[in-house]
């Protein structure tokens, strides 16, 4: 028996839509072939009740103990070994500006490249159009102005209870400008991208072209990008990846934007993976993948 879900918490029978070719019969082993849109996951009826288990587990547990719990390799009853296919993980993205990060992680969902789902924007300003790039995706998007804030601890606070709200696995910061205090229930599971290799260029100040303004005035023939997990400063965070490219004698701020944009599309939808996958693991300033 199989059973095709659509989303999270949401099952479907073999339908209209769904085509079912037996390829090869060898004794009592029958092998298919499922054609299914792209938005349909296919199981076996005991992998689904599995993952099931196990997301009623994790709901359990807190949030530091979820890493590795999808993924993890069953038996079912039959004996045979089978993977399971991680969940869609949840993800809130922060931004101030344009939303190129926000659009780039939205694209990368619909193409099926990255399994996730995202449960809430939060911009820092009414006027980032990652809010209109939110709308247009039909995602949950929250302003929360630093300006309203009376300190630093209360935006954070309101920041990181608009996370709570929406049931997010992961922040994801991108283009996100504002200072943030982070919740020690937030460490190890709030990510920024930066668009240089730190720890060089980062730092207060240093975002969108400035950050490429000082690499080409410093002549830097070597450019690319960072994810770290965030802390309480600027870019200063426990390196995840980097992703590099090089720096063209006739580059502007403008074209050598684009290019390491180009690396931020990958390292960004790469890291999630591997966070979600349960494979990124803080030891001290160094985080180990593996």
């Amino acid at each position: 028996m199989l059973v095709l879900t659509r989303q999270r918490e949401q099952s479907i029978m073999i339908g209209d839509d769904i085509d079912i070719t037996v390829i090869d019969i060898r004794g009592d082993k029958v092998r298919l072939g499922i054609n299914a849109p792209r938005n349909i996951t296919v199981h076996r009826k005991e992998i689904f009740e599995q993952i099931k288990r196990e997301n009623e587990q994790a709901a359990t547990l807190h949030p530091n103990e979820l890493h590795g719990v999808a993924g993890k390799v069953v038996e079912p009853e039959t004996g045979a070994h089978m993977k399971i296919a991680a969940p869609p993980i949840r993800l809130a993205v922060l931004a101030s500006g344009g939303g190129t990060t926000l659009q780039n992680l939205i694209d990368q969902i619909r193409a099926g490249t990255l399994a996730a789902e995202i449960g809430v924007v939060i911009a820092s300003k009414a006027t980032s159009a990652a809010i209109t790039r939110a709308e247009a995706a039909g995602i949950k998007a929250v302003i929360i102005d630093r300006k309203n804030s009376p300190d630093l601890d209360t935006f954070s606070r309101q920041v990181f209870a608009a996370c709570d709200e929406a049931g997010v696995d992961l922040v994801c910061l991108g283009g996100w400008l504002s200072l943030l205090k982070l919740p020690e229930k937030y460490r190890g599971r709030a990510m920024n991208i930066h668009p240089a290799l730190l720890p060089s260029f980062g730092g207060a100040g240093l975002y969108g072209s400035r950050v490429h303004q000082a690499v080409l005035a410093t002549g830097c023939k070597v450019s690319g990008c960072t994810v770290h997990f965030i802390d309480d400063a600027y870019d200063t965070g426990p390196i995840i990846l980097q992703r590099c490219c090089p720096v063209r004698d006739d580059d502007t701020p403008d074209s050598l934007a684009h290019r390491v944009f180009e690396e931020e599309k990958l390292a960004y939808p790469q890291a999630i993976t591997l966070y979600q996958q349960g494979k990124l693991k803080l030891d001290g300033r160094r985080v180990k993948i593996g």
